[in-house]
């Protein structure tokens, strides 16, 4: 590391620690207001402008983020669990007193760009503007346009719930000098507009890392380990690269497929923070999702020829005919033993709640998947696995994809661990997962804190 690098890191760390407001710090963090403006009508919108803005703002999952369960569109308020406590997000419709409608375009991509707003406030980076800032700023125009033509919605966010000194903003300045790396996007030569194109969505508005890559103490992305795996809102983003959980590996087309449809026969469906994002991926233009498609692909690399050749055999023999009852019997080329229900409290539970679906002999959507090529059981961590059983799967917004019912209120937590243990046993040929228990128990917390912060 060169003396510069060297001295970035230390005067970042010297802000995070200062938080009584000395001079030079003040100096260092201030931001000057841009001045508001009137809220310009949407009639003055070049309509094509906003399409494209509709399409970026999808990618960007904008409305997922900035709108509650059953609550107006982009008028904010949603609680976003983060590990140093909540942060609401706000409300960006062109209302004029407690949305963004007197937000300059200049003020919308400073935002974006910088992370303060047009007050000159520092934004946390659950906005994750260190990737909004590679957005360009004929997207950001298309963006903005986009909100300014919404339906305005008077709505203020509740307070954030976060300690001292995490609750002053001005300790986000440290923050930024440590690791934002402003942008815009600069395409790389070597390699061709399509892979360009998906690096630019990938790495910026879609902001995948921002879920799949694991982040340090101080809440940024380990960079030097990209897509390796990371937390969100309670679920796993298992890895999407080397280390992947996937018992078939990941291609250009299947994950083309997942990301656009919700689901793949090999893969399973998207759950969790990703169903939203697949959801927003179906209405956009089909060769934004293949880019994407092609830059993940492209940047996780092949697996090695062993690891091809067992996906390539376990996905034959999950498509081969089976009759009922008889499918899912072996985790790769080890044969599992099927339990006598009689004698397994696992198996008798399995086969009461999974086996009809997920051993029908009817491939997906009308049938459950081959529990071989789960990567919920194949993982690191059985959390994902517990919120789908307790949750199930839900229909896909009248699309055809696989649905599944949730077992929460039919299974003990004990029979939940059991059952797990079982699905991990029988069909991953992987070592046993432990504190079960106790990961069922945060499971139940953190639903019943999202319950709460959403009554607020």
């Amino acid at each position: 590391m060169g003396l510069l690098g060297a001295g970035r890191i230390a005067l970042g760390v010297g802000v995070l620690l200062i938080v009584g407001g000395t001079a030079g710090l003040a100096a260092y963090a201030w931001r000057p207001p841009i001045d508001p403006v009137d809220p310009p009508a949407a009639a003055s919108f070049d309509p094509a402008l906003v399409r494209k803005g509709a399409d970026l703002a999808a990618i960007g999952n904008c409305g997922t983020c900035h709108t509650t369960p059953g609550g107006r569109p982009f008028a904010g308020g949603l609680p976003l669990p983060t590990p140093f406590g909540t942060i609401h997000s706000t409300n960006i419709t062109p209302d004029p007193n407690t949305g963004i409608g007197r937000w300059s375009e200049a003020a919308f991509r400073r935002a974006m760009r910088e992370g303060v707003d047009r007050q000159g406030r520092h934004l946390y980076p659950a906005f994750p503007y260190d990737h909004f800032t590679l957005v360009t700023d004929e997207d950001n125009r298309a963006i903005y346009a986009f909100l300014m033509t919404r339906q305005p919605v008077p709505a203020r966010a509740p307070p954030n719930d976060l300690p001292f000194p995490l609750n002053l903003r001005v300790v986000l300045a440290g923050w930024k000098l440590l690791f934002l790396e402003e942008g815009p996007y600069r395409p790389d030569p070597a390699h061709d507009a399509v892979w360009n194109r998906g690096a630019y969505l990938a790495e910026g508005l879609a902001h995948c890392g921002a879920c799949h890559t694991p982040r340090n103490l101080l809440g940024a992305e380990r960079t030097n380990r990209r897509f390796a795996g990371g937390e969100s809102e309670g679920w796993h983003a298992v890895p999407i690269g080397s280390g992947a959980p996937a018992p078939v590996p990941w291609t250009e087309e299947s994950l083309f497929h997942y990301l656009r449809d919700g689901w793949h026969g090999l893969h399973g469906t998207a759950q969790g923070p990703m169903a939203p994002v697949a959801d927003n991926l179906a209405t956009v233009p089909e060769e934004d999702v293949r880019a994407i498609a092609v830059y993940v692909a492209a940047v996780t690399g092949l697996p090695d020829a062993e690891v091809r050749k067992r996906g390539e055999a376990l996905a034959a023999a999950a498509a081969a005919p089976a009759g009922p009852g008889t499918r899912p019997q072996s985790a790769g080329s080890q044969t599992i033993a099927v339990a006598d229900p009689a004698q397994d409290p696992g198996a008798a539970i399995y086969a009461a709640t999974c086996a009809s679906c997920h051993e029908s002999g009817r491939a997906s959507p009308f049938g459950g998947l081959d529990l071989r090529l789960s990567s919920a059981i194949t993982a690191d961590s059985p959390a994902n696995l517990i919120r789908i059983i307790r949750n199930g799967v839900p229909a896909r917004n009248g699309t055809q994809a696989p649905i599944m019912p949730g077992f929460a209120a039919a299974l003990s937590d004990r029979q939940l661990a059991t059952l797990v243990g079982y699905l991990r046993g029988r069909f991953s040929g992987k070592p046993a997962w432990t504190g079960a228990e106790a990961t069922i128990r945060a499971a139940k917390d953190s639903e019943v804190a999202a319950g709460a912060a959403a009554n607020r």
